[in-house]
């Protein structure tokens, strides 16, 4: 009788076993997104995108000169903190799905 309580709940039929598949499944999308080479790539940029970038704020006048005038660890930070910041973008717009597992396969 116990079973049958578990099975129905608010009037309507209720399987554990549903409950434990779609538990899995969204532990599994989660992982996706976790994963996701994006996130990984565009977090890194972003880090030493500020790392250089703020070492190139407080470039020396003879660092300054070795680069011909350009204060070139400033530029390339800028452009390596653009980078991740579009890769983060791009991950957040457009999240990663698993692929759908069909009904007979086993993983």
């Amino acid at each position: 009788m116990a079973d049958n309580a578990d099975r129905y709940q608010d009037g309507e039929a209720h399987d554990p076993l549903v409950d434990e598949t779609e538990d899995e499944r969204e532990a599994h999308t989660a992982a996706a997104r976790l994963f996701d080479i994006r996130r990984v790539i565009g977090g890194l940029f972003v880090a030493y995108g500020l790392i250089v970038g703020l070492m190139g704020l407080f470039d020396s006048s003879a660092e300054i000169d070795k680069a011909q005038g350009l204060r070139i660890n400033l530029w390339a930070g800028l452009a390596m903190l653009v980078f991740g910041l579009l890769m983060l973008t791009w991950q957040w717009v457009s999240p990663n799905q698993p692929p759908e597992s069909h009904a007979g396969e086993e993983r």
